[in-house]
């Protein structure tokens, strides 16, 4: 037991440390009454107290409870505690809030047990900093104890604790939990809801999430961004911009993290119109300065293929980290513009910025598409040797595409045999893409038989081989390889193509005639054939893998999805304005061949980013230079 005032007359005798850490007596007395660490220093403290007839409240309290806490001393604190004019458990309190705001959270945990242990009574406060413990650790079974404290001790009424116990359910994963407390609490506000959709989204249960973001009473714009958010993540940006637009439209002003999240939509679906909104609107709020929406501006005019539009962003922003400088070289990369990567990684290492992976990503990818092979086994050596990086899975797929594009197959394939990591579908789809172009049957029927047992529900690596087969008119095998598919049930994946035009996206798929333009598409398509065939064009019958008659064949290459776009996208815009397309799939080579001379008869400059990179189409030639 703590000693009275009056009979503590032979305090413990002070330290020297505390005898000599200050000077002045005044200097002496501050220290020893405000900076003890420990409860031995405590006692000190305390003693001197006596000695001098001062009182108790003179003592910092909450540092009394954070040295006592946790230590035999506890109950010696709790007696000091009696006598000053504060309740004890608002000291405690404020201890508990030190611990679970602290790295090491447990200790409020074990702080409160201790509280119970000897009768300190909790109140609302104790229990929610015990959640905020509890949920910092994902530990739900002390989270389920303190719940049930929060009920027997008739907390339920605040609306604040059920919304920390509800996220403590989701976060750890028990989402039963979570929708039974939900559906159980009496009033709910918007914190509530947004606590729910948010783990909803993160488990991939958007169509729930959605459900209940249309039964909220009412919104934040943190719902909003949840649910724009939401949809890019799981790919579905069309819904995302849809719901953007509905949330201009009850007036709800987008925050920077919204900003973001609809720029990724319009990165994903090639939104330019939008985005340059978009980005109008961030600059008027001030969002200028913000290095993530810069980040992401960058990323959005790379995918919607503004090159230039991507580099003024970057050259005007005020601060740039390495994922700003790993966009620009990925950017410049996919855009043939392989030589301006290695540039302006050279001046990002001039000015001491480190690269990391992706950077290399980058950087190997501009050597791949330009066909720049020693350059890429300097890059790929370099990580290691001079930073550190060890090679993942996607540098490896990065060289093994350098070397398949460039015509070394065997080495590529020498290369996967040899890697110190296990390959995976990408590594041996490289391979494959390099024996299409190279016509290679034997590698691409080794690659194929890995890819069957490492993604065998991948309708891509199946056509490519069906391609080389038809290109070699190996029409028995190509037989053989559909009912292959046919009977692991693998379906190929449509061709479709998309335009945006005034801020509406309109997507085509081979040989469509739905559009309400169709008939006039084909007439413009009929229009540029002659003019192209004046200038020697050939129809390359040869992408068309079926075994058709020369007429057919040249019909169904004129039907190609990017070819209507193309049509419809003259039709529909401003002469002298840029055209720019999405296609799903790699652009084939007639489609290729076409578009460069149809950008020098129409004056345009042509933009097509297809599965693999951007086409820059303009005055009869393209950025790709014809190696892709």
């Amino acid at each position: 037991m703590l000693p009275s005032l009056s009979s503590l007359n032979s305090p413990a005798p002070l330290t020297n440390s505390y005898l000599h850490s200050s000077p002045t007596s005044h200097n002496l007395k501050t220290h020893l009454l405000h900076d003890f660490n420990s409860p031995f220093e405590l006692k000190q403290a305390h003693a001197h107290l006596i000695k001098t007839s001062s009182p108790l409240f003179v003592l910092p309290l909450t540092r009394v409870a954070l040295v006592s806490a946790l230590t035999p001393s506890f109950s010696y604190a709790q007696q000091i505690f009696k006598h000053v004019n504060e309740p004890e458990i608002v000291v405690w309190n404020s201890c508990l809030k030190v611990f679970a705001e602290s790295d090491d959270p447990i200790k409020a945990i074990f702080l409160f047990y201790q509280l119970r242990e000897f009768d300190v009574l909790p109140d609302n406060f104790t229990c929610s900093f015990v959640l905020k413990a509890c949920t910092a650790m994902l530990d739900v079974k002390n989270g389920r104890i303190v719940h049930g404290y929060v009920e027997k001790l008739g907390f339920g009424w605040s609306l604040y604790l059920q919304n920390v116990i509800l996220n403590l359910y989701a976060l750890c994963g028990e989402m039963g939990d979570s929708r039974l407390l939900f559906d159980k609490m009496s009033q709910r506000d918007v914190v509530t809801w947004n606590i729910m959709i948010t783990q909803l989204i993160k488990r991939g249960e958007i169509a729930e999430a959605c459900g209940l973001f249309r039964r909220m009473p009412e919104r934040s714009i943190r719902s909003w961004t949840a649910m724009i958010s939401g949809y890019v993540q799981c790919g579905k940006p069309k819904e995302a911009v849809e719901l953007f637009v509905e949330m201009e439209d009850v007036g709800v002003r987008a925050n920077e993290v919204t900003v973001v999240a609809v720029l990724a939509a319009c990165a994903d679906l090639g939104a330019l119109d939008l985005g340059r909104r978009v980005h109008e609107y961030s600059n008027r709020s001030g969002f200028r300065r913000n290095v993530t929406v810069c980040n992401t501006l960058i990323d959005m005019y790379v995918k919607c293929g503004c090159l230039e539009d991507a580099k003024r962003v970057f050259d005007e922003m005020a601060e740039r980290t390495i994922f700003s400088w790993s966009a620009m070289i990925q950017g410049l990369a996919i855009h043939g513009r392989g030589e301006e990567a290695l540039r302006i990684f050279d001046k990002m290492i001039k000015i001491g910025m480190k690269p990391n992976g992706v950077t290399f990503v980058g950087l190997l990818h501009a050597c791949s598409h330009m066909g720049l092979v020693e350059d890429g086994r300097r890059f790929f050596a370099s990580m290691t040797k001079d930073y550190g990086i060890v090679p993942q899975i996607e540098h490896y797929g990065c060289m093994v595409d350098l070397l398949s594009r460039a015509g070394l197959l065997q080495e590529a394939y020498e290369f996967i045999i040899n890697m110190p990591i296990e390959p995976n579908g990408v590594v041996w789809g490289a391979l494959l893409g390099g024996c299409r172009v190279h016509k290679n049957i034997d590698l691409a029927e080794e690659a194929t038989r890995h890819l069957g047992q490492l993604d065998p529900l991948n309708d891509g690596y199946y056509v490519v081989l069906s391609n080389i087969y038809a290109e070699a008119e190996r029409w028995e095998d190509v037989a053989r390889v559909r009912k292959l598919m046919r009977n692991q049930g693998v379906k190929k994946t449509p061709g479709w193509s998309s335009i945006s035009v005034d801020g509406v996206i309109h997507e085509f798929v081979a040989g469509d005639e739905t559009h309400p333009q169709a008939e006039e598409i084909f007439r413009m398509w009929e229009k540029l054939l002659g003019d192209m065939k004046l200038k020697g064009y050939v129809p390359n019958t040869s992408v068309v893998l079926l075994d058709l008659e020369e007429k057919e064949k040249e019909k169904f290459l004129y039907k190609h999805s990017e070819k209507l776009a193309l049509a419809f996208g003259l039709i529909n815009t401003i002469p002298g304005t840029p055209i720019r397309i999405m296609k799903n799939l790699r652009v084939c080579e007639d489609c290729h061949a076409a578009f460069k001379l149809i950008s020098e008869i129409v004056n345009r400059e042509i933009v097509v980013r297809d599965r693999n990179r951007f086409h820059c189409f303009k005055d009869g030639s393209c950025s790709c230079r014809d190696y892709w």
